[in-house]
């Protein structure tokens, strides 16, 4: 067994076909295949048990475009955007306290930097959820 396999013969993953079959849906929605071809391709795509087999299913679509958002900060996933719609009012809350306390500050109306309540507890939340993977983009291979 030291014959070294073609990388068109090698066997595929079951994550391998989701993700064909993800590109072979997102054709659909894009008009390039219809429902019965999508059906048939999706067909042969779980069935399939070499690279090339997987292949050939797309040859005849053009390549995938860019995701709109494909992971620099947050996933395009419910968890992405729960993610970033809490980060943003976090980051609107701290803005106005941080102006609140400026202005009350040279005013004379207070010298303790209050706004670091306002800015870090909840910070510290979010910074967690996010290093725990909460709406972050899965990483690539």
């Amino acid at each position: 067994m030291t014959d070294r396999v073609p990388a068109g013969e090698m066997r595929v993953s079951d994550l391998a076909r989701q993700e064909m079959a993800e590109r072979l849906r997102r054709a659909h929605e894009e008009g390039l295949i219809d429902l019965s071809e999508f059906d048939e391709r999706v067909g042969v795509v779980w069935g399939a048990r070499t690279r090339d087999e997987l292949r050939s299913v797309t040859a005849d679509l053009p390549k995938p475009r860019r995701q709109r958002n494909h992971g620099i900060v947050f996933a395009d996933s419910a968890g992405g955007v729960a993610m970033k719609v809490l980060t943003t009012i976090w980051a609107c809350v701290v803005a106005v306290a941080l102006t609140s306390w400026g202005i009350m500050t040279l005013t004379g109306l207070t010298d303790d930097p209050w706004w670091l309540w306002v800015a870090g507890p909840p910070g510290v939340v979010l910074l967690v959820l996010y290093v725990a993977g909460a709406g972050r983009p899965p990483r690539r291979g």
